[in-house]
């Protein structure tokens, strides 16, 4: 079975499903929705000043 992920705004679930099916339904690049999930995305969004506000990836 493949890999599955909840895409976030905020509180705001905006998808679930695999990368494939999240970066369909986003309008973006599976690889995106792949580098939500990285320790890299996580340094960003914990630098960022509003991280509330930003898009994160979660692996299920």
């Amino acid at each position: 079975m493949e890999q599955e992920y909840a895409v976030y705004k905020g509180d705001e679930l905006l998808c679930i499903g695999t990368k494939e099916e999240c970066a369909k339904e986003l309008g973006v690049q599976p690889e995106y929705i792949y580098w939500l999930t990285t320790p890299t995305a996580k340094r960003r969004l914990a630098s960022r000043r509003n991280p509330e506000k930003c898009t994160v990836g979660i692996k299920l």
